[in-house]
C-alpha cells in the first residue's frame, strides 16, 4: 500500500498529539522522501509549524457562499429560515436578518426561496498555508478567522490537498466534536494519543467510540508512559485495541518539545520505532482489505 491517510487525534488537548504527528512525518520521510505530507487540521489553533518549521510558499483564502437577500423581491414567506439548520437567517415581522458568522454556506436558503430573492456572495472564513519543510515534507495548515463559529469549511479545504499517491498525516483537533470528526473521516487509520490516567482513559473512551461510529480503525499511543495507573492498558485489552507505541515520561523529551523539536529530530533512535509502527499499520490494513 503506497497511499495511506493516517489521522492523529486525542480525546483532549495537551496529550502530545501534534508531537506524534510531526515525529511520525519526519520518520517516514527518511524512507519515503518526497511522498509524505502533513495536514494541520486543528484549524482553530494550528501548531504543527512550531515543530516542523516549514517554509510557506503560498497562502490560499477559504471562502464560503453566504446569502444576500433582495428585500424588494422577498415575500417574507419564511421558507429560508425554516430550512436553515444553523439559524443564520431569520424573518421577524417585515425584517429579514442574516447572521453571516453562523452560516455554513450550504446554499439551502437560496435553493428553497420560491421567488429567487436570495443570491450568494463569497465570504472569507480563513486561509490555508502551503509549503514544505527543509527535508521535503509537504505541509498544509488551515487557519480559521478569529470569531468564526464554524471551522468545517476550512477543514474541508485543507483535506482537498490529500494526494492519492502520498502518505498523508492529518493532525486533527482535540476532542471528539464535529471538528475532530470531520478531520478523521475518510482516514485509513486513526492513531489516538492518550495518557495513562483516569482522565486520559475517560477521553480515550469517547475518542474510540467516535472512530468506531465513523468506521475508522484505530490504535493507541500512550504518551507520558510511567505515570498514572493501568486503566488505559486494561481498557485496550478489553476492547482489543492495539497499543502501537509507548512514549515514556522523560524530562529530556519535554525539553526538546519546548525547544520546538520533534521526537525524531531530537532523538534519532525514535525513527526506527515510528517506522516499525507504520509497517504494522500497513500489515493491519492489508489484512482488513483481504478479509
Amino acid at each position: 500500500m503506497t497511499h495511506m491517510t493516517i489521522s492523529v487525534a486525542a480525546g483532549k488537548g495537551g496529550t502530545g498529539k501534534t508531537l506524534v504527528a510531526t515525529s511520525l512525518a519526519v520518520a517516514l520521510n527518511q524512507d519515503h522522501s518526497g511522498d509524505v505530507e502533513i495536514l494541520d487540521c486543528d484549524v482553530e489553533e494550528p501548531n504543527a509549524h512550531i515543530l516542523l518549521h516549514p517554509r510557506i510558499a503560498e497562502r490560499q483564502p477559504v471562502h464560503i457562499l453566504a446569502p444576500q437577500v433582495d428585500e424588494a423581491v422577498c415575500t417574507r414567506c419564511g421558507r429560508c429560515a425554516e430550512v436553515c439548520e444553523f439559524s443564520a437567517i431569520a424573518v421577524i415581522r417585515e425584517a429579514i436578518i442574516t447572521f453571516p458568522n453562523l452560516c455554513s454556506g450550504c446554499g439551502a436558503c437560496a435553493y428553497v426561496c420560491p421567488v429567487d430573492a436570495i443570491s450568494e456572495a463569497e465570504r472569507n472564513v480563513g486561509a490555508i498555508a502551503i509549503g514544505a519543510t527543509a527535508d521535503g515534507i509537504a505541509f498544509y495548515e488551515g487557519r480559521v478567522n478569529v470569531g468564526e463559529q464554524r471551522s468545517g469549511p476550512v477543514t474541508r479545504a485543507v483535506k482537498q490537498h490529500i494526494r492519492s499517491n502520498a502518505i498523508t498525516l492529518v493532525d486533527a483537533p482535540p476532542g471528539t466534536a464535529c471538528p475532530m470528526q470531520e478531520s478523521i473521516e475518510g482516514s485509513d487509520y486513526c492513531i489516538l494519543v492518550t495518557e495513562p490516567t483516569p482522565f486520559g482513559l475517560s477521553d480515550l473512551r469517547a475518542a474510540v467510540d467516535t472512530c468506531r461510529s465513523l468506521g475508522v480503525a484505530c490504535g493507541i499511543i500512550i504518551n507520558r508512559d510511567g505515570v498514572g495507573d493501568a486503566g488505559v492498558e486494561k481498557y485496550c485489552v478489553q476492547e482489543n485495541l492495539p497499543v502501537l507505541l509507548r512514549i515514556p515520561q522523560e524530562r529530556a523529551i519535554a525539553e526538546a518539545y519546548s525547544r520546538g523539536e520533534t521526537l525524531t529530530h531530537a532523538f534519532p533512535e525514535w525513527v526506527e520505532s515510528f517506522c516499525e509502527m507504520f509497517a504494522k499499520l500497513q500489515s493491519h490494513l492489508s489484512v482488513r482489505e483481504v478479509t
